[in-house]
Parts: structure tokens; C-alpha cells; sequence
């Protein structure tokens, strides 16, 4: 059996974003964020390192790896406390979901400027009505000569204010069953009948979410990504790198929060050592760091599956990876603003705003409980209650 584990290329691929991650810190994302600004140096130079298009094809520019690479530079980055989650939606999703499935023009119309970083993708499939169920999407794509006209609404789309483009999740009849069956489109930002309206979020983030109205917007023949056919296939060759890429934030983010904690254990002297000799503060430190690699473990084995073509395969691990690394984020966060007390709960040690960021992992892009209803059916072949 092929190991899981990693080779000598990631652990120098590691190290090198942990020195990049380093140099900007959780204090630059705090400062962007609180600006309502976007990571924009950030970006660039870890595009100009070749990080964003690590996972995309050599001919277009990108790095020729997989998403085992790309998932290790977003946790990284995430570990230094400054994450890039538009790494999850534009090289990972519609990066791959182009380099796979797209036309030779759209693969050099997108994928080098997805690597190089000069062009953004946003992704749009969660709607107001429909939530975890892909099946209920009501945005409908309809024929119009050679075009199509894409009509719908989208909810929690992340930095639809920054991409050029998002590929919108749409439904379009079959022709030979009357059914409607999922297609890709990619819509321009500055499309007519294209709105988008900022949501009010509690969680403070640097990518901003939205609501999208798409209103009779007509697209030409070539905004379709593949084939209209295949649209399921080639949906979830996008989901499952999102659902990895999801893991590699949540660890990175875990780990982010345990050190902070690890430092602040080794230091800080109430009696007579250092709290962190205590086991009541100790052993919760230790547990969450074992979840956090168990976790990264399933995240590595679900990247090693996709990467190799496998799938059926990567969407089991890729779900249980997802659903690890959240329960072990939220644990880690938790434990270590614990261990901090009420420094847990300043500005100084940037641990409070992860309480709510931590969630994020539980939630997006599938809820745990969709991942359990996943498993109890898909693994072990118990009976669906829906």
C-alpha cells in the first residue's frame, strides 16, 4: 500500500509557507480585517511563490501538484494565524473543476491568472431555500438560441466583491427526460441582471459574504464548464477538494489557537510553576493536539485519494476529514482560550474572534449532520429517514 504520509517536497513546501505565514502573522490579518480591506499582499506573494496555483497543470501556469500541496499551503498559512480562505473557492474549487472539465479556452482564459493570483473565481451554490440539499437548487439555466439564461438567487457566497467571475450552480432540463440535472456557468462579475447585496455578519472575516440575484442573465454558449451531461460528476470534483480545503482551515486554524496557548502555559506562573505543569491544563492541551493530527491524517489520505483520481473514494474521506477537523478546530480553540482565562477573551492574544471563526468549520460547506447522514449511509448502509 502507497503511505499517506508526507515526502521530503512537503515538508520543504511546508516549511517554506510557515516562513511566509510567519512574516505576516495574525496582527497583518487582524489590521486588514478591522480595515475592511482584503489580504492583498498576502496574496500576492504567495502567488508569486507559486502557493495559489500549486495544484493547478505546468501548462497553465500553476505548480502541476494536487490539492495534498494546496491544502498544505492554506493550513500553513492558517498555523501563522493569517488564512486565506479564497484559496478554498478559487484554485481549489473552480480552479479544478476548470483544469478538469473546461474548454481549452476556458483553461487559458482562467487557470494561469487563477495561479498567478491576478484573477479571483468565486463560487455560488448554497441557496436561501435549499441549504445542505443540492438537490433542491431552484436556480434554473434555460436555453435562448446558442445562449442561456441563468435566473436565481445564491446565499453565503464568499468574495463574490473581489472575483472577476463566479461559477453559479444552476439546473437545466434534460432534453430526453424533462429533468433538470445541475450545470456550471461561469458569470462575469459586471454580468447584466447580475446583483450582489453584502450579509450583516457576527463573524469578522476579510472575505465578506453575499447574496446573489441573477435576473434573466444571459450568457453565451461558452460559459458552460463541461459538459451539461456530467454536470453532477463535475460538481462534486468541486466539492470534494472544498471539503479537504476546508480541513487544511480548520487544522491550521487549531493548531494557530493550541500554540498560543502552548506559550502561554510554559510562561505564566500563578503558584509556584507554570500552569502548564498542572494536568488539568496540560492533558486538554495534549488531547486537542492528538485530534488535530488524527484529523490532518484523514485530511492526507483524502487528498492522496482525489489526487489519484479516486472519486468515490475522496468523497468518504474528503466528508470525514471535513467533519474531523471541525470537531478538533472548535476543541482547540475552546481549550486554549481555557487555558488563557480572561486573556483569553483580549485583543492581545487574538484568541476570542476564533470562537466564532472555529464554527465556520461545523457549518460550511456541509453541516456535520449532513456528513453523518453521509456515513450512516453512504459507509454503512443504513436506511436514508429523507
Amino acid at each position: 500500500m502507497t503511505t499517506v504520509l508526507e515526502t521530503d517536497e512537503h515538508k520543504a513546501l511546508r516549511a517554506a509557507v510557515a516562513a511566509l505565514g510567519t512574516r505576516y502573522g495574525r496582527e497583518y490579518l487582524t489590521k486588514v480585517i478591522a480595515a475592511g480591506a482584503h489580504p492583498d499582499e498576502l496574496w500576492s506573494e504567495a502567488a508569486k511563490l507559486g502557493y495559489l496555483g500549486v495544484n493547478l497543470p505546468e501548462a497553465y501556469g500553476g505548480g502541476g501538484g494536487g490539492i495534498a500541496e494546496l491544502s498544505i499551503v492554506l493550513e500553513e498559512l492558517g498555523a501563522a494565524g493569517c488564512p486565506l480562505l479564497m484559496m478554498v473557492v478559487s484554485p481549489a474549487i473552480c480552479g479544478t473543476v476548470i483544469a478538469r472539465f473546461g474548454t481549452a479556452d476556458q483553461k487559458q482564459e482562467w487557470l494561469p491568472a487563477l495561479a498567478d493570483g491576478t484573477r479571483t473565481m468565486a463560487f455560488g451554490i448554497t441557496e436561501p431555500d435549499a441549504g445542505s440539499n443540492s438537490h433542491r437548487i431552484t436556480t434554473t439555466a434555460r436555453r435562448d438560441g446558442t445562449d442561456w439564461i441563468l435566473t436565481g438567487r445564491k446565499v453565503f457566497i464568499s468574495g463574490v466583491d473581489i472575483a472577476d467571475a463566479t461559477l453559479i450552480v444552476g439546473r437545466a432540463e434534460d432534453a430526453r427526460t424533462g429533468k433538470l440535472k445541475p450545470c456550471l456557468f461561469i458569470v462575469p462579475r459586471d454580468a447584466p441582471g447580475f446583483e450582489r447585496r453584502q450579509i450583516d455578519m457576527e463573524l469578522h472575516g476579510a472575505e465578506k459574504q453575499f447574496e446573489l440575484t441573477l435576473d434573466d442573465v444571459r450568457l453565451p454558449a461558452d460559459a458552460l464548464v463541461g459538459d451539461e451531461d456530467a454536470g453532477l460528476l463535475q460538481l462534486f470534483a468541486g466539492l470534494n477538494p472544498e471539503r479537504i480545503m476546508t480541513a487544511a482551515f480548520a487544522i491550521g486554524m487549531g493548531r494557530y489557537a493550541l500554540s498560543r496557548a502552548i506559550t502561554y502555559a510554559r510562561e505564566r506562573t500563578v503558584w509556584r510553576d507554570p500552569i502548564g505543569a498542572h494536568q488539568a491544563i496540560a492533558h486538554p492541551l495534549a488531547q486537542a493536539h492528538i485530534e488535530l493530527e488524527l484529523a490532518r491524517l484523514m485530511m492526507q489520505k483524502a487528498a492522496f485519494l482525489y489526487d489519484s483520481g479516486d472519486d468515490a473514494g475522496a468523497g468518504e474521506a474528503a466528508n470525514m476529514a471535513k467533519y474531523a477537523a471541525a470537531e478538533a478546530c472548535v476543541k482547540a480553540v475552546d481549550q486554549s482560550v481555557h487555558t488563557l482565562g480572561g486573556n483569553g477573551l483580549t485583543g492581545e492574544f487574538g484568541l476570542a474572534s476564533l470562537i466564532t471563526a472555529s464554527r465556520v468549520a461545523r457549518i460550511a460547506p456541509v453541516s456535520r449532520e449532513m456528513i453523518l447522514n453521509y456515513v450512516s449511509h453512504q459507509t454503512l448502509g443504513l436506511p436514508k429517514s429523507y
